[in-house]
């Protein structure tokens, strides 16, 4: 089924440069910044099968497992030296889950992982700091970009930070095909000064968004991602 749109490319990763830095946004849902070696993703929702499950919902534990799986190639393939992670690490309080986290992270001790506060990350301090996680309460400002989770991107006052990532609304886009046929993927959204990543997980919905003509999107289909012309 053809889109609507004009295809400009379909490629396993696509490559998008922001202010002088190279980001490379793969189909597993989370972005490569080159200069810094970092793994650059949002709303894992660790945890959220397991509470399912707690609450009656028969979600099999082996959704929870290949998020991990996944999260654990991207970061061999690209080898990243960092996490940050844009908020909603994790879902709610503490379950089987988060304990087979714990192990994953003991093999992945050496990785520099830090954590903008979500509305989810709502353990204690403390399990924060016995995982080796650096919590940031609101945000995290590097080389002139500003990491947030739920889109507070105004920058008043601020001249150090040049643009801004987010999370939090899990966007997507929708691709119309021939007479009413229509399909709808999670994206990255790159507008003028701010950037909307993907939620990592894939049990979560889609926020859809209406993007500008100047705007940039990039479909995550199948094992590919498309860049929206």
């Amino acid at each position: 089924m053809p889109p609507a749109r004009n295809t400009v490319n379909l490629q396993p990763m696509q490559k998008h440069v922001v202010h002088g830095h190279t980001f490379w946004l793969s189909p597993q849902r989370c972005l490569f910044w080159e200069q810094e070696k970092a793994l650059v993703l949002s709303d894992l929702h660790f945890g959220k099968t397991g509470h399912f499950r707690k609450s009656g919902i028969a979600v099999p534990q082996t959704i929870f497992k290949e998020e991990l799986q996944r999260l654990t190639e991207q970061i061999v393939f690209f080898k990243a030296e960092r996490l940050i992670i844009v908020g909603d690490m994790f879902h709610s309080e503490i379950n089987k889950e988060l304990d087979l986290f714990l192990r994953w992270r003991n093999d992945f001790s050496s990785l520099n992982l830090q954590l903008i506060r979500g509305n989810h990350d709502i353990l204690e301090k403390e399990w924060y700091e016995g995982a080796d996680i650096e919590m940031l309460t609101h945000e995290l400002v590097l080389h002139g970009f500003r990491f947030v989770h739920d889109g507070d991107c105004e920058q008043e006052g601020n001249d150090e930070v040049r643009y801004c990532f987010s999370g939090h609304i899990h966007p997507g886009i929708r691709i119309s095909g021939i007479g009413k046929q229509s399909l709808a993927f999670p994206c990255f959204y790159f507008g003028e000064d701010s950037a909307i990543l993907p939620a990592f997980s894939r049990f979560t919905g889609l926020a859809m968004l209406h993007p500008d003509e100047n705007d940039s999107v990039y479909a995550i289909v199948n094992q590919e991602v498309m860049k929206i012309g």
